[in-house]
């Protein structure tokens, strides 16, 4: 999937998030926020003026959020998202509101929506996991931006000896061992860690592989 089926995914299925920000003390605050519009490079999303959430949106100009869908944790896909992101005010806020009809029951005149903005998510990096697969299914995406080198990702560097226990330990049986060196299917990975913690030699390192 490319970042925009992705966004689209969020904005249709998902539409509500847990969006995470950090306050003045640098501790976490967490908010329900619907993503209301989303294009092949952005998500967009509104507030109020007033609320903490905005303060903390200007003064950072970054957002993490996660996205659920699905009737259990079996049947669970899961999206997160983490980027920057700028207010652009009321410009596209009609396109939000005639998408999103609900907001005119909470906003319901012409002068109680004056305190709305509209912010988007422009730049950043973004990850999907779907436990419904068998094995799961995960990867990560990046948009406005190359993905970072640094990542929850295990692999196996030269030093393996090829004693297989990390194969042995892992709950998705997602380490291949074919092709000489092992390899982590980083698409089946629940980066539990099982393999770094059981290699009798050091040889799992965490992070991207360069």
């Amino acid at each position: 999937m490319t970042a925009a089926e992705i966004f689209q995914y969020v904005e249709q299925e998902i539409h509500s998030t847990i969006m995470a920000t950090v306050d003045e003390q640098g501790q976490p605050v967490t908010c329900a926020i619907d993503i209301m519009d989303a294009d092949g490079t952005s998500l967009y999303f509104l507030t109020a003026k007033g609320k903490g959430f905005y303060r903390r949106l200007k003064a950072q100009g970054f957002v993490a959020f996660t996205g659920m869908k699905g009737k259990d944790t079996l049947s669970c896909v899961a999206v997160s998202i983490r980027g920057k992101v700028r207010e652009i005010g009321q410009a596209r806020l009609s396109r939000l509101l005639e998408k999103n009809p609900y907001m005119y029951q909470i906003y319901s005149t012409p002068e109680s929506r004056q305190a709305l903005t509209v912010f988007q998510i422009y730049q950043g990096e973004g990850e999907w996991f779907d436990l419904s697969k068998k094995p799961i299914q995960r990867f990560s995406f990046s948009f406005g931006q190359p993905l970072s080198t640094f990542g929850e990702e295990y692999h196996i560097t030269s030093a393996c000896t090829g004693c297989h226990e990390c194969e042995t330990a892992c709950p998705q049986r997602c380490i291949d061992f074919t092709g000489g060196l092992p390899h982590i299917r980083q698409e089946h990975c629940l980066h539990c860690g099982n393999c770094q913690a059981v290699c009798p030699v050091g040889a799992v390192e965490r992070g991207r592989e360069v």
